[in-house]
Formats: structure tokens, C-alpha cells, sequence
């Protein structure tokens, strides 16, 4: 069965694209960008493309479209290979180096998220637009970005057929859970434990997945979500834990599995029944937004959820 939000994200994408067509008027080539912080006149196909967020690189290359400019950290696994050491670094996703971008003209640069406060400055610099997504609709906000791109590139084909992908894998992972139990999204983090809720960077597990959460009232603001404790765990004892390695989304070495294997955990059904599902970190952590770290994290979730049948 699909659910209203396949139809509400399926909905959203379209009409996007609507929009952004008649926008684009007589030239098929110029496009009026609506997006977080305003409007954007973007004239003729970009060439050279600066990004400060790595899931919009994610995007852009698996529409192939050529990016020029990146981050010079945090370059997600999953996209390394991808990431050609002559692009030109644009600083880091909080402090870009406005200076150099600036003597390198570039035709467009996509800020997101973290990068987000940065718009003012670099609006001022180069077309800029903001591909900020809200958590609580994730799925539908990655469709509506990759057509939004597609529409600036011209290239509307490729972008439909990545909606297309990303909504059948959305199928198939709720098939997969549906009456499958409960859920809890757990981050480590330093040692400590928390959890993130259906406002999160990994609201889709509860939001687009309809997997319910054994915990209704969430603060996860913070990095490392809302604390919570071993006994905790043990008490809500959810069927099912989806785990965030918060230090190696960041680069640092991670520890999740080493420190989840202890006496209270053991007691838990999530552990006794091997249903811990260890989502990519970077993918879950830095890249969520992203079309590749998306789909490999719901292929992880299929997996997890198959290989208990």
C-alpha cells in the first residue's frame, strides 16, 4: 500500500516542476529559482557549479551533471571516488572562502543546512541558491531538489527517472516493516546515547517508513539527540534500533557496535533477535539530503528487515 506521503511527495515534485517550466518562459535555458531564502535568476545552463553541502554534490552527480567546486573536508565514503582532487575547494560547509569563490566566478553555487547562513554573503558573490530541506517531509524534499535541478540543467528526463527510483525504494522499505513492530533511532555519540525523533535528520524512518517510535516526546536538537541511558533502552525495548555512528559520520573513529555490546543491551529483543540496523553514518549524519546516501540507507534497511524473515 502507498501511503499519502508517496502521494503528497509525488504531488510536490510535479507541481515543482510545473512551476519552475512556466517560470522559465520562452528560453527553456532561464530559470527563476524559489527556494528558503528568496528568488534566483539563473541564465542559461550552469558549467561552473560550486557546492557547500555534500548532499547537493550527491544530487548533482547522480543526475551527472559536473560539479566544479567542493568542500575541502568531510567528503562522505560513499562519495569518494567520485570527488576529483582538481576541483577547487571552497572552504568548509560553515566558513566558506568567500574570496576565492569570488575570483572564481562560478555560475552557480548551491548552499544547504549547515552552509545555509552563508546565503547573504554569497547571493551578493554568484547565483545562489538554498537547497535547505525540512526533516519532518525528507523524502519529498530530496524528489523536489533533484527536479529542481533537473529543470536548471535541462535535464528533466534523468531527474524524473531518480524520483521514480527513490519512490519505489520507499515502497519496497515500508512493505518490508510494515507489521514488523516497533522502532527507535539511536545515536552515538562520544560515548553517550541518544535518540532522534520524527523532526530529525532521520525522520523518514518514522515519517515515510510508518515504522512506530516507542518514544512519542523527542528532543533531539541537540547533535547527539535526546540522551538516554542503557536502562532506558532496556525498558522501551523497542523491536527494532536504527544506529547513527555520530563520530564516524565526522571522521572520527567510530565505536557503536563496541559499545552497544554490553549485559543491559543483551536483554533487549532489538539484540536478541539480531533487528539492529547500523545505517551509513555519513549518509545518515552528513548527507541525508543526498539521493545516493538516501537509497543506501533504505537498501540497509531492506536488508536488515529481509534477512529476519
Amino acid at each position: 500500500m502507498i501511503s499519502s506521503n508517496h502521494f503528497r511527495t509525488a504531488t510536490a515534485a510535479l507541481a515543482l516542476a510545473a512551476s519552475l517550466a512556466l517560470t522559465a518562459g520562452a528560453s527553456a535555458q532561464d530559470v527563476t529559482v524559489t527556494h528558503p531564502q528568496g528568488e534566483t535568476a539563473i541564465s542559461g545552463v550552469p558549467e561552473k557549479v560550486f557546492v557547500i553541502d555534500w548532499a547537493a554534490y550527491d544530487n548533482l552527480t547522480a543526475l551527472g551533471v559536473e560539479v566544479s567546486g567542493t568542500p575541502g573536508s568531510n567528503v562522505p565514503g560513499y562519495l569518494a571516488d567520485s570527488v576529483s582532487e582538481n576541483l577547487f575547494n571552497v572552504g568548509s560547509l560553515f566558513e566558506p572562502d568567500f574570496e576565492g569563490i569570488a575570483a572564481e566566478q562560478p555560475d552557480l553555487v548551491i548552499v544547504a543546512s549547515r552552509s545555509a547562513s552563508t546565503y547573504p554573503t554569497l547571493s551578493e558573490i554568484a547565483p545562489t541558491i538554498d537547497m535547505s530541506i525540512n526533516n519532518t517531509d525528507l523524502v519529498a524534499g530530496v524528489e523536489a531538489n533533484i527536479v529542481q535541478l533537473g529543470e536548471i540543467f535541462g535535464i528533466q528526463d534523468r531527474a524524473a527517472e531518480l524520483v521514480a527510483e527513490l519512490d519505489a525504494k520507499v515502497q519496497e522499505a515500508t512493505a518490508a516493516a510494515a507489521g514488523q513492530g516497533t522502532g527507535l533511532v539511536l545515536v552515538t555519540n562520544a560515548g553517550n546515547l541518544g535518540v532522534y525523533g520524527p523532526d530529525s535528520r532521520v525522520a523518514w524512518i518514522y515519517n515515510e517508513l510508518a515504522i512506530p517510535s516507542v518514544m512519542d516526546d523527542v528532543e533531539d536538537g541537540d547533535h547527539g539527540g535526546d540522551g538516554v541511558s542503557f536502562e532506558f533502552l532496556l525498558e522501551a525495548n523497542p523491536d527494532w534500533l536504527f544506529v547513527v555512528d555520530r563520530d564516524a559520520g565526522i571522521g572520527n573513529e567510530g565505536a557503536a557496535a563496541a559499545l552497544l555490546d554490553n549485559e543491559l543491551m543483551h536483554q533487549t529483543t532489538a539484540w536478541q533477535n539480531d533487528q539492529i540496523i547500523y545505517l551509513d553514518p555519513q549518509a545518515a549524519y552528513i548527507t541525508m539530503h543526498g539521493y545516493t546516501g538516501l537509497m543506501t540507507m533504505l537498501d540497509q534497511v531492506i536488508e536488515g528487515y529481509n534477512a529476519a524473515q
